[in-house]
């Protein structure tokens, strides 16, 4: 049966791909870079080094990629201080969820981000594990996220459930061995690749039901 339910933070939780785009573009455009059209689908799961990098290397930033990436995250701290994007039955869903199965959380935001939502939204002590891509060598696709959430969660992959909106991510839980829920995002429409590898697909958290994560395994 399933064990533990592992979730992806932005695009899943809160509605702040958005936000991470704006903010990105801004920056590009205020140090003399160049978005590209694939800007933004190619950002989707990196870890902080790696879109760091992309917007100082590949968009034109042209600062050193720890400077870059201190400048977007003052930037988005600022933005969730205004206001935090919990998407629709998030906070619902968290803590149904919670009353289940044991929490993890999956996350390519960093730290300092993903402490500030958890604290801001009230799910800090919901989620026995959260693991940033910061912290690791590699970002999704890769699987290692998810490996050490499920390594840390003491759980076997197969009986964890993976929470993910974004194609990055989809193949990251499923390179990883979690049963995968897509909730894909109209706006960020994931690639089909990605999407038939999932064992249940939703419009968003707000639609999660209980019993048929329960009936994945």
């Amino acid at each position: 049966m399933i064990r533990a339910v592992v979730f992806d933070m932005d695009g899943v939780l809160i509605d702040s791909e958005p936000i991470w785009e704006q903010v990105r573009r801004e920056v590009v455009a205020e140090h003399g870079g160049r978005w590209l059209p694939e800007a933004q689908t190619a950002l989707m799961g990196m870890s902080t080094p790696e879109w760091a990098a992309y917007l100082s290397a590949d968009l034109g930033v042209g600062r050193p990629p720890a400077e870059v990436a201190q400048i977007v995250i003052d930037h988005m701290v600022a933005r969730y201080e205004e206001h935090l994007p919990v998407l629709p039955g998030a906070d619902d869903a968290v803590r149904r969820c919670a009353d289940w199965w044991r929490l993890g959380l999956a996350s390519s935001s960093p730290r300092r981000l993903i402490d500030a939502v958890l604290h801001s939204a009230g799910w800090t002590d919901l989620f026995e594990v959260t693991v940033s891509t910061e912290e690791l060598e590699r970002g999704k696709p890769a699987p290692d996220v998810y490996l050490h959430a499920v390594t840390a969660l003491g759980a076997e992959p197969s009986a964890c459930a993976a929470i993910e909106d974004s194609s990055n991510g989809m193949r990251s839980a499923t390179a990883a061995g979690l049963v995968l829920i897509a909730a894909p995002r109209p706006e960020y429409p994931p690639a089909p690749d990605a999407l038939e590898a999932a064992a249940l697909v939703i419009g968003g958290v707000d639609e999660l039901d209980l019993d048929a994560v329960a009936a994945l395994a």
